[in-house]
């Protein structure tokens, strides 16, 4: 990466004033998913996403300290925009059946993998190293949320169509999801 390393600070506050109010939007977003998954036999989903949404939460609390740390804070109305989205997406998720918010949320978290990807390597070369491990780590909760979404509208009969106009497609199949996709075929 080229430029300064006052560059690559800007340039990582930058980001992570975006993964802050970012994740304000997913974890008020998933909180109307998972209140949308009604009944006893969506349990499974119901859990899953609360335990994302709660990781959400945490991975928006370690970048306030980052942001803290770096001298710098959320921007406010960065937040106010995305709070509002993120409530507005989750109150959808009662009507948009169970395909859309799957895949709007498995494309939400393949955005996220890539925005801490990119902080990361701006923490590195701008000589916080710590930074950029801690990063890496929300990197991988975070690919793990997307092969979730994923795994859950793999093979909808919609995707096909929804990837050409999100400009998404469901990551790799996980382990997890391959049984499940057997349990479905007996």
């Amino acid at each position: 990466m080229s430029g300064t390393t006052i560059d690559h600070e800007r340039e990582l506050i930058r980001i992570l004033q975006a993964a802050h109010a970012g994740e304000l939007a997913a974890a008020y977003a998933y909180q109307g998913h998972w209140r949308s998954r009604i009944g006893t036999r969506r349990r499974p989903e119901r859990e899953e996403i609360q335990r994302i949404e709660a990781a959400e939460w945490h991975h928006r609390n370690q970048v306030a300290d980052l942001l803290a740390v770096l001298g710098s804070g959320p921007v406010r109305w960065r937040e106010l925009l995305m709070g509002t989205i993120g409530r507005f997406f989750g109150t959808l998720c009662f009507v948009g059946g169970r395909f859309l918010p799957m895949y709007a949320a498995g494309r939400l978290e393949a955005m996220n993998v890539g925005q801490y990807v990119d902080a990361a390597a701006h923490a590195r070369a701008s000589g916080h190293e710590v930074f950029g491990d801690q990063l890496d780590a929300m990197v991988d909760e975070e690919a793990r949320h997307e092969a979730w979404f994923s795994d859950q509208c793999r093979g909808h009969w919609m995707l096909p169509a929804v990837s050409v106009i999100g400009r998404w497609s469901p990551a790799e199949l996980t382990p997890e999801g391959t049984a499940a996709a057997e349990t479905a075929r007996d």
